[in-house]
């Protein structure tokens, strides 16, 4: 089983995740921020990665350092739980449309860090939560994850809508990456036969 429990505890906040990548998608979260919670659901659910996320933090600030706290668990969760990546799909890629919103996200596990984002909110906040933070915990994901991601947004008015199928996009293309390559599931997906460090 490619599962994994991390913990992080640090002045500002306690996060403990526990994944399974071949899951079914049950989702256990509570972060203490409404609107991540329902995101993290949304990732969970359609990337059919089981989920737990307990989180507590210092809010009465703001959000910023759950959010991203919670990111860099989920990422280093996804590392723990990858290993050596033996095996993957590596790539993934998705174009999700929500109503009037088309979003496109695509990542590669290659244990090389970096984030690419194109997303703009029409509205400062959703809920209590600043839609600024969405980057932050995209980039807290993909740097503890090994993931390099690109997350497009082509079009959208709404702000809901924009950030689900961002959070959408990411499960998906997760879902094709994490799977095992039937073909040659014993062999890392690289001509250096490692993933990670320079191109």
């Amino acid at each position: 089983m490619r599962t994994a429990t991390v913990q992080r505890k640090t002045k500002e906040t306690e996060v403990s995740v526990t994944i399974n990548l071949d899951g079914t998608g049950v989702y256990d979260v509570s972060t203490g921020i409404g609107f991540l919670d329902h995101m993290l659901e949304q990732l969970s659910r359609h990337s059919l990665i089981d989920l737990t996320v307990r989180a507590k933090g210092d809010l009465h600030i703001d959000f910023h350092h759950t959010n991203e706290d919670v990111g860099i668990v989920i990422g280093e969760a996804l590392t723990k739980a990858l290993g050596d990546r033996r095996g993957i799909l590596r790539y993934g890629a998705a174009s999700i449309p929500m109503d009037e919103t088309m979003t496109r996200v695509s990542l590669d596990c290659s244990n090389r860090p970096y984030l690419v984002w194109r997303v703009k909110f029409p509205q400062g906040k959703l809920g209590d939560m600043d839609t600024e933070l969405f980057k932050e915990f995209f980039q807290a994901v993909a740097q503890a994850g090994g993931l390099t991601l690109h997350v497009e947004n082509a079009y959208g008015d709404n702000s809901h809508h924009i950030a689900e199928s961002c959070f959408k996009g990411l499960a998906q293309a997760l879902r094709q990456a994490v799977a095992i390559d039937p073909r040659q599931s014993q062999a890392v997906p690289s001509t250096k036969g490692v993933l990670g460090g320079t191109l």
